[in-house]
């Protein structure tokens, strides 16, 4: 047993993997037959499906990301089934749930929540579960996102309070007490500058704003007008050095910002906003 261990431990520091100890476990616990927890000092060949095990193993070794492999990523203290078809679920997103529940108090309110760009449906989901009275509509342009959203909404027994849409942004221009959204943001230089395994394994879709990172805030600055009323609030996750640029867009467009929050490495990250209301003309 040693020496499998230790074959396998080689391999994975061989091919730059940190951590080859902690990696190694989680995967003997992802192959284990009973479920039970497995610990090297302690491990036998008995425990795990060898296959599942060497199959996952390559698959390490060539750096995909565990979630991919795992097939779940953990947001909000939720487990969320993910693949290669959806942006995993990011800790700096975390965020939006957590403006959310600062501005609205009340989780047993009838309201009603947009989800735009929903990918695995970790922000719908992890609201349908804090606001239990709420009606949400969750839209994406992949239909493959919006099936890992629906298999997500199962898993976390949300299914029958969420509407997933099939379409870009939005198409019913309803009206939504809160609006949540996670565009992609990135620039074409930060999107290639980015780790070699994001960009083989998450769909760029998901992550690329276009050119400058910029290009769907201004089409988004018009839809949050459109689906909001004067009382509704909107929650915007933005990228790194995009805060001016983007507060721009919005102000143009008529819309406020209350507050910005910073992430973990105090980057501004959120951006919660309402819409300005415009006066009425007085008839003459």
């Amino acid at each position: 047993m040693i020496n499998f261990i230790t074959f396998h431990l080689e391999k994975l520091k061989t091919n730059k993997i940190s951590n080859p100890e902690f990696e190694l476990r989680l995967l003997f616990n992802y192959c284990s037959i009973n479920k039970k927890e497995i610990f090297l000092n302690d491990f036998n060949l008995n425990k795990i499906n060898l296959i599942k095990f060497k199959n996952a193993f390559q698959r390490r070794i060539f750096h995909e990301p565990l979630s991919k492999i795992f097939n779940i990523k953990e947001f909000y203290s939720l487990n969320f089934y993910v693949n290669n078809k959806v942006l995993d679920p990011r800790p700096e997103t975390e965020f939006i749930i957590d403006a959310v529940k600062d501005f609205f108090l009340n989780n047993e309110s009838s309201i009603k929540i947009c989800d735009l760009g929903t990918g695995s449906g970790c922000l719908a989901i992890t609201l349908a579960k804090i606001y239990k009275n709420s009606k949400i509509l969750a839209t994406d342009i992949s239909k493959d996102a919006l099936n890992v959203a629906k298999k997500n909404a199962i898993i976390h027994n949300v299914q029958n309070r969420i509407d997933f849409k099939f379409c870009n942004w939005i198409k019913n221009k309803d009206i939504f007490d809160i609006i949540v959204c996670n565009p992609p943001y990135l620039s074409e230089k930060d999107y290639i500058k980015c780790d070699q395994n994001i960009r083989k394994y998450e769909p760029k879709i998901a992550l690329l704003g276009g050119k400058n990172g910029l290009k769907y805030f201004s089409e988004l600055s018009i839809i949050f007008r459109e689906i909001s009323h004067h009382k509704s609030l909107i929650f915007v996750e933005i990228g790194h050095r995009q805060l001016e640029q983007v507060l721009t867009i919005f102000k143009n467009n008529d819309l406020i910002p209350l507050k910005i929050i910073k992430d973990y490495q105090q980057i501004n990250r959120v951006i919660v906003l309402k819409k300005r209301q415009r006066k009425k003309k007085l008839e003459k």
